[in-house]
C-alpha cells in the first residue's frame, strides 16, 4: 500500500470516529428527521481532504456504527454518502471550496432528502410526506457546512493549498 492510500486510510478513519462521536453530542430532530450536523461537516472536510470515495467510505462507517449504537436512523446512509460524493467529486473537478460545500448542500440537503423518501417509508414506515424532508435535511447541512467551511477555510493557506500544489504536479 503506498504512502497516499495509507494516509487517506487513516484520515477517513479519524473522520468517521469524530463524525460518530460529533454526530452522537450535537444532534436534534427536525420534522421527521434526526438530523446531525456535525456529519455535514465532516462530509465537507472528507471530500475535500480524500476525495469522493474516502468520503463515502467515511460517511458509510460513520452511519453504520451511529446505527449500531442507537444514536442514528438509516436515513443517514442515503444522505450523508450522496453528499459525501458530491463534496469530493466536485471539489475534484474545481478544486473549489465553495463549489464542494454547495455539493453537501445539494447532495445530502435535497438529493439525499428525496433518496430518503422512499427509504424512510420502506424500511421506518414513516408516512411523511416528501416535503418534510428536504426542509428537515437542507438545514442540518446548511448548519454543518457554514461550520466546515470555516474550519477549511482557516487550514487553506497553511495545509490544503500546498497539498493541492504538490499533487497538481504529480
Amino acid at each position: 500500500m503506498n504512502r497516499s492510500a495509507t494516509y487517506k486510510m487513516i484520515l477517513t478513519a479519524l473522520l468517521s470516529a469524530l463524525g460518530v462521536v460529533g454526530g452522537s453530542m450535537f444532534e436534534f430532530t427536525i420534522g421527521v428527521a434526526k438530523v446531525a450536523p456535525m456529519q455535514h461537516l465532516i462530509n465537507l472536510i472528507s471530500g475535500v481532504l480524500v476525495g469522493p470515495w474516502w468520503a463515502i467510505t467515511q460517511a458509510f462507517i460513520t452511519s453504520l456504527i451511529r446505527n449500531i449504537l442507537g444514536t442514528g436512523t438509516v436515513l443517514a446512509f442515503p444522505g450523508s454518502m450522496i453528499g459525501a460524493f458530491c463534496v469530493g467529486w466536485l471539489f475534484q473537478k474545481t478544486r473549489n471550496l465553495f463549489v464542494a460545500a454547495c455539493g453537501e448542500l445539494v447532495g445530502t440537503g435535497i438529493i439525499g432528502a428525496i433518496v430518503a423518501y422512499p427509504v424512510a417509508k420502506w424500511l421506518m414506515g414513516v408516512n411523511g410526506a416528501l416535503w418534510l424532508f428536504v426542509p428537515s435535511f437542507f438545514l442540518s447541512a446548511l448548519v454543518g457546512v457554514m461550520i466546515g467551511y470555516v474550519i477549511l477555510l482557516s487550514m487553506w493557506k497553511q495545509i490544503i493549498s500546498p497539498q493541492l500544489k504538490k499533487l497538481d504536479k504529480k
